[in-house]
């Protein structure tokens, strides 16, 4: 029975994600495309569980090559700690750049603690153009743990809603006054899947080919991404 309606709660949240925003999606993919189409690099930020959001497009077989994942070593262990998101961005800076028109993607479903706040405050300084993907509902009923009052969605330049409501759990357990049932990874990974789509689209739009990664496990796999990471080796990552 919670199962079923786990399934039902996710379907609810992954069609709102995806109707209910496309106005922000097709402005989202504009700016990401410009800047790749020019040789920039897209960065994406996710602390803690948000983090997979971030794996979820990059080194991705059928994911754009020149996207980055910034490293958290603290793994979201650290993720109240004003100042360290400044300190990740800057490490992160030094050796991989972070140009101005590029475009960074901050993670946050709860968007209310300091290091994505602080990632995002140092990007915008830093003249990029910043992207939260986060819960329009969650954050409004939050209230910010960074010193500026502010939440993610409020010190972006825009905002993409998963849709999650707060808490994350989307179902209640009888007899226990708890939920469970986590939204926001697989919420998260639909927005940002669509939005990779439509940056592909745009770049094809534009007359040029998509740096697209293809399967290891498919033949000639190993001289296209060659080729590919041999454009951008010197700020990848991985």
């Amino acid at each position: 029975m919670i199962a079923q309606q786990y399934y039902e709660r996710v379907l609810g949240v992954l069609e709102k994600a995806a109707t209910a925003q496309r106005p922000s999606l097709d402005e989202a993919a504009d700016r990401i495309a410009q800047s790749l189409t020019q040789g920039g690099l897209l960065h994406i930020f996710g602390s803690g569980h948000s983090i997979m959001i971030g794996k979820e497009i990059t080194s991705r077989a059928g994911g754009l090559v020149p996207v980055n994942l910034v490293p958290d070593p603290t793994e979201g262990m650290a993720e109240r700690l004003e100042g360290l998101g400044e300190i990740l961005l800057d490490r992160y800076a030094r050796r991989h750049q972070l140009l101005p028109g590029e475009v960074i993607i901050v993670v946050s479903t709860s968007g209310r603690n300091p290091v994505p706040i602080d990632v995002a405050l140092k990007a915008r300084e830093m003249g990029l153009y910043v992207i939260a993907v986060t819960s329009l509902e969650y954050s409004k009923l939050s209230t910010s743990r960074h010193s500026s009052g502010k939440r993610l969605f409020e010190v972006a330049d825009l905002a993409l809603d998963n849709f999650v409501p707060p808490g994350d759990a989307s179902v209640e357990i009888p007899g226990t006054g708890q939920k469970a049932g986590a939204l926001s990874t697989i919420s998260g990974a639909l927005v940002v899947n669509m939005l990779m789509l439509q940056v592909i689209d745009r770049i094809v739009e534009a007359g040029e080919e998509p740096p697209i990664l293809r399967s290891y496990n498919l033949d000639g796999a190993d001289e296209h991404n060659q080729k590919l990471f041999e454009r951008y080796r010197s700020r990848l990552v991985y």
